[in-house]
């Protein structure tokens, strides 16, 4: 009979331990769920590849290439101003994010050393896109040599591929890596003026104006929804709740916040193909020059043949030839036509990245341009290397074309030399 109340008692503690135990686990679980819900809510504000760089340093870097220690030697390579050492990109280890906004910054320099040597070098000038643009609107700008507009007969037009580059380059990587004539169209520039053509440097990437955006008040610190609950009692559990927050992303999270901004577009430049385009209709159309020859790189062909896809009759009319090197065009996806095709066919070459020997003539992939070897496997040397072939390809293609139309107008001649003596003798 004693048994019946210890087994009773036994009972209830077991059960009041079970009870516990399940209020533990639910506890747990929420805290569980909490930490979850707390670390998605970071990982929706933050990049992964942040999550590591904790102790980077302020993105503040310096402004002239003297300040950052460089200079381009007579050879036309970037080198330390102290040790005479290439450029280094891991300037600090494990902190990539903060080396590539070093590289970046290095590069805005570079463009506008690239433009200086346009004007200072190459004797160049800007004009500003759109040509009727207000005062208080965004604008883009080409170079035109002095000629480009007034030379009676040839006119070579530039054209980059896509990314960072701006007016007068081909490749940014080259210009901090290697050299000034690998990198930018400089070398183009000054073959073509001592070769007697007008010049244009297209400028296909610069399509808006970047501007700082407002500040905005931090999610934490926004005001919260009206709640029934007393103030003080609300604003003691805000505090709670922002410093577990808080305490809680410092684990993770990089303080450092880059500057937001936003895009404002510029007008009918707003993409490569649409400045090429801008260009074209304002200014090459209006051109003096008889023959024009166009040199295009990378994503420059595609916006090339977007070109020939709205202005076919027009290119067919004044376009002597073109050089493409390494071409994303693809004629089946632009949609081009059969005129198209077989007008390139005749007029243009594609240089593309090869390990075959300069100017081996390759495969081709589609029905549209004769494909030769750049000499190079590299996609950004491949304007480069191929420089003295572009013209000597345009040199002959001109000789050819004048060729031909002495033997017309010597046709003409004689056939009108021949009616004209026929009807002396009719007579």
């Amino acid at each position: 009979m004693r048994d019946g109340p210890m087994l009773s008692h036994l009972f209830s503690a077991t059960s009041v331990l079970y009870l516990l135990w399940i209020i533990m686990a639910q506890v747990a679980g929420q805290e569980d769920r909490e930490k979850t819900t707390a670390l998605k809510d970071l990982l929706s504000r933050i990049d992964l590849d942040e999550l590591m760089k904790k102790d980077e340093p302020p993105f503040s870097f310096p402004k002239t290439l003297e300040e950052f220690e460089y200079a381009f030697n007579e050879n036309g390579q970037l080198r330390h101003i102290q040790t005479g050492e290439p450029f280094v990109f891991n300037a600090r280890e494990d902190l990539h994010r903060w080396n590539q906004k070093r590289y970046e910054a290095l590069g805005e320099i570079i463009t506008k050393y690239v433009y200086e040597l346009l004007e200072k070098k190459c004797n160049l000038t800007k004009a500003f896109l759109p040509v009727d643009a207000t005062d208080d609107e965004p604008r883009s700008f080409i170079y035109l040599s002095t000629d480009a507009l007034t030379n009676p007969n040839k006119l070579l037009v530039l054209i980059q591929g896509s990314g960072v580059v701006r007016a007068g380059q081909w490749a940014r990587r080259l210009i901090i890596n290697q050299d000034l004539d690998s990198g930018t169209q400089i070398p183009f520039i000054m073959k073509a003026m001592e070769e007697d053509y007008g010049v244009m440097v297209l400028n296909p990437n610069e399509n808006y104006l970047e501007v700082e955006k407002p500040a905005k008040d931090s999610p934490i610190n926004s005001p919260a929804e009206p709640s029934e609950e007393p103030a003080e009692k609300r604003e003691r559990k805000d505090e709670q709740e922002s410093k577990k927050k808080r305490e809680f992303y410092e684990k993770y999270r990089n303080p450092q916040k880059e500057t937001e901004t936003e895009r404002i577009p510029i007008r009918e430049n707003t993409s490569s193909e649409e400045h090429v385009l801008y260009v074209w209709d304002h200014f090459v159309s209006k051109a003096a020059a008889k023959n024009v020859f166009i040199i295009a790189h990378s994503y420059g062909g595609l916006s090339f043949v977007e070109l020939m896809n709205q202005r076919e009759m027009q290119v067919k009319n004044r376009v002597c030839a073109v050089a493409l090197t390494d071409s994303a065009h693809n004629i089946w996806h632009q949609e081009t036509s059969k005129g198209t095709q077989d007008w390139m066919q005749q007029c243009c070459c594609n240089w593309v990245s090869s390990p075959e020997p300069l100017d081996t003539q390759l495969e081709p992939m589609l029905p549209d341009c004769p494909r030769v070897s750049a000499g190079t496997e590299r996609h950004e040397l491949t304007s480069w290397m191929s420089f003295e072939s572009i013209f000597r390809f345009f040199n002959e293609v001109l000789k050819t074309k004048e060729e031909e139309e002495a033997e017309e107008n010597a046709n003409v001649v004689t056939t009108r030399s021949g009616s004209l003596k026929n009807k002396h003798q009719d007579l």
